[in-house]
This record gives structure tokens, C-alpha cells and sequence, in this order.
């Protein structure tokens, strides 16, 4: 990353007693399947993958966020065990959240006022087929080591649910991502 571009990403962010039981898991994967990648963030469920701007557009990002409408109101998010992308080049391990009318519509909102306002920001097509997940493995866990470790998570049983009362807008400090502006829900 240049120092003339920024790197941000939006979220939903759990509660901080969810989040504990989400790094739990994160910290299971690192111990026993040497996959410690997915501790450099904070639980989160992506309603807008990583984009890169350039850095003299981050108030026109941040104001953006700040000011975006959102005509939903908060709501329930269920999680339902776990689940996997089983790409043996970029296997993934994750909480499912279950996928609500309301956590689709906001992540379609979301979606569709990103393109208005950064239209020279290409959308990935994944976004456009929304799975959402709260990664716990990825990127350096090893196709075997995935295996092994799903074998013992697709039995495992985890259930919670939290309210989304806002999203929030994450930037990359070029070693781990911060929450920097928060935007709340009706």
C-alpha cells in the first residue's frame, strides 16, 4: 500500500462479549492448526470488501459514511455454527451468521450507495452474491491443516445472536484495521 492511497472496508461489528467467543475460536485455529491471520481483526461480518482510495479522498469517504441513509432499522442477527470456502488454494473457516432479509437489504444498500458515490470503484461480483461470514481461518491456514479442522468444526455447535444497531468503517493503518467512523441504524 502506497502512501497515497488508503485502504478501508465496512462492517458489522458484534458486541464486545461476542466478539471474545469469536477470537476464542480464532485463537483455537492459530494453537492448533497454525493459522493466525484472522487475529489481526476484529470479528466482523463485511458488508463492503477492501477498497483502496486515494488518500486525498478520505474526508469525501468518511463524510460519505457519516452521512449515508440507511433506512432500516436495527434488527436481530442470528449465528448458526460454521462454515467453510473450500478452495484448496485459499481455504476460509467461519461463524455463519444467518442471512435475514434485513442484514441482506442493508448489504445491498450499502452496495448501491458505495457505487453511486465511488463509481470509479469497481464492485466485486461476490458482492453482488452476498455470503456473509466472520472468518476465524484463512490465508495462512494450509489446505491439510483446514481439513483437520474442519473435521472437528462442522460438529461443532455455537449459537448467539446480537443487535445491529450501526456499521462501521474500518481503515488499514498498514498493520492491523481500526474502526473509524461509526454509523448507526434507525
Amino acid at each position: 500500500m502506497s502512501q497515497f492511497t488508503n485502504l478501508y472496508f465496512i462492517a458489522i461489528i458484534p458486541p464486545d462479549s461476542i466478539c471474545d467467543e469469536i477470537t476464542a475460536f480464532k485463537n483455537d485455529i492459530a494453537t492448533y492448526y497454525n493459522s493466525s491471520k484472522a487475529l489481526r481483526s476484529v470479528p466482523h461480518i463485511t458488508l463492503k470488501a477492501p477498497f483502496t482510495i486515494n488518500a486525498n479522498l478520505h474526508n469525501q469517504a468518511v463524510d460519505w459514511f457519516t452521512t449515508i441513509h440507511i433506512n432500516q432499522p436495527q434488527f436481530e442477527q442470528q449465528l448458526n455454527g460454521f462454515g467453510v470456502f473450500d478452495n484448496p488454494k485459499h481455504p476460509v473457516l467461519y461463524v455463519k451468521p444467518v442471512l435475514s432479509n434485513a442484514l441482506l437489504a442493508l448489504q445491498q444498500t450499502i452496495i448501491t450507495e458505495f457505487e453511486r458515490a465511488f463509481n470509479f470503484i469497481p464492485i466485486h461480483y461476490l458482492e453482488r452474491n452476498f455470503n456473509p461470514h466472520i472468518t476465524i481461518g484463512y490465508r495462512d491456514l494450509a489446505y491439510a491443516e483446514f481439513e483437520k479442522a474442519w473435521q472437528v468444526y462442522q460438529y461443532k455447535k455455537y449459537d448467539a445472536a446480537f443487535s445491529v444497531k450501526n456499521i462501521c468503517l474500518l481503515k488499514h493503518d498498514g498493520a492491523k484495521w481500526n474502526v473509524i467512523s461509526k454509523s448507526n441504524l434507525e
